[in-house]
């Protein structure tokens, strides 16, 4: 996918004015298909509407995965699933095997679509007030899509900046960007429990994995807006109304889930902020969702295992539940992989960057550098704006790490461990809760 974008975006019909060079095209695709959102040229300008509809469908694609549209397609087509078709649904999603397969991937087209269309319209009857009824469509269309898939594109040169103070839009795209964080699995319960309750049923159940995902993914969100409102009330956010503040520090809690829009200037705020985003940049979303980082499970378990080891017990439980202890071992193996792939990149990145610099002058871009690679790495595309600005050395640096934030350390690891290739289903249960 990412060869075939970038061939489709180095014709001259993708080009609205210059022709992108061969690096930059690379890198644009790379950064659609993995649905990071970081970007060397601005989509909505330097983009003809041919390449921005081949950058909406690379973050389409890429934030659901081509086994689920090739798995649909045979399903709609009144064809059988394979075993192995089966099974790399299994992987992507990280779902339980008690989840049946064509069940699975039907919900995430229909879910994905329904989110889609609701949220484009949303957006349009938005828009159309300031643009012309076609850009206000294509503008929905493309900004829908790309909240659902966490991928971050804008057509506008400022991302969101415009709409700062818009409630509206403020919501619907961080609604989009949470349903599509979630991960398909925990969606699909609560869907059930929903439809349960309209029907006057007993609800199912919620797996451990689905009440982990939502405990975890609310405190990060109450607790990063609460810290953006009190880091930046008189730095970025001095000066606005008390509602536009508030959806400021709301939307700055969410987009570090992996979104990537960002309605104020990263390369305004404090050093602590920049510090603290990283932190929720590297966590990221849910397993089986269109985000990256390494799971909101991940971390959940890594605290889990604080908190017993702090309280002197051997093993550590979620919810009343004794969590195994493979699943443990995964969850620090992820977090150590994922913190040395992370470090290595910013190495190289200083090293292609500033190279010879004093520490003095050296010490701000250090900063940014960071910021980078773990947006980067977390396929979230928050910048403080330096992108557009780097070496080519540095712009193949953050396409192996955006590469490899989206493919994940572990499925690097399994790839390169045919021992481990052939039990890796045995663990379906596990792969749930560590993506």
């Amino acid at each position: 996918m990412i060869l075939l974008g970038t061939f489709l975006l180095a014709l001259p019909a993708a080009h609205a004015a210059e022709p992108l060079s061969l690096l930059d095209a690379l890198f644009t695709a790379t950064s659609a298909t993995c649905v990071t959102g970081l970007v060397v040229v601005d989509t909505g300008s330097r983009l003809s509407p041919f390449g921005q509809a081949v950058v909406l469908g690379l973050f389409q694609v890429g934030g659901l995965g081509l086994m689920t549209f090739a798995v649909f397609a045979g399903i709609a087509l009144g064809g059988r699933v394979a075993f192995t078709g089966r099974a790399l649904i299994q992987d992507t999603m990280h779902h339980t095997p008690s989840v049946g397969v064509r069940r699975l991937v039907r919900h995430v087209v229909v879910f994905t679509l329904a989110s889609e269309a609701v949220g484009a319209l949303v957006l349009w009857l938005r828009f159309s007030e300031s643009e012309a009824p076609a850009r206000a469509l294509w503008s929905a269309v493309f900004h829908a899509v790309s909240a659902f898939c966490n991928a971050g594109f804008s057509l506008y040169p400022d991302s969101l900046t415009r709409h700062r103070g818009d409630a509206v839009v403020n919501l619907g795209i961080t609604g989009l960007v949470l349903l599509g964080g979630l991960g398909f699995l925990a969606s699909m319960e609560l869907r059930d429990q929903l439809a349960s309750r309209l029907r006057r049923l007993r609800p199912p159940q919620a797996s451990l994995h689905t009440r982990l995902v939502l405990l975890v993914t609310a405190a990060l969100l109450a607790g990063a807006a609460l810290v953006y409102l009190v880091l930046e009330w008189n730095n970025v956010l001095r000066g606005m109304p008390p509602g536009e503040r508030l959806l400021a520090a709301w939307f700055m809690a969410v987009t570090p889930r992996t979104a990537g829009f960002n309605t104020i200037d990263y390369g305004q705020v404090s050093s602590e902020t920049l510090f603290f985003t990283i932190f929720l940049m590297f966590v990221g979303a849910s397993p089986g969702s269109t985000g990256g980082g390494i799971k909101t499970t991940t971390f959940g378990l890594l605290v889990a295992l604080v908190v017993a080891r702090w309280r002197g017990r051997g093993r550590a439980s979620v919810f009343h539940r004794t969590i195994p202890h493979a699943v443990m071992d995964r969850a620090l193996m992820l977090a150590m992989l994922a913190w040395a792939l992370v470090s290595l990149a910013i190495g190289l990145l200083v090293f292609a960057e500033s190279a010879g610099v004093p520490y003095e002058r050296a010490n701000p871009r250090f900063v940014a550098l960071m910021f980078e690679a773990v947006s980067a790495f977390g396929t979230v595309g928050l910048s403080t704006g330096i992108t557009p600005g780097l070496g080519a050395a540095s712009k193949l640096v953050l396409i192996a790490l955006m590469f490899m934030g989206r493919v994940g350390p572990l499925t690097l690891i399994l790839a390169m461990s045919p021992r481990e290739r052939r039990g890796r289903f045995r663990y379906a249960e596990e792969n749930v809760m560590v993506g």
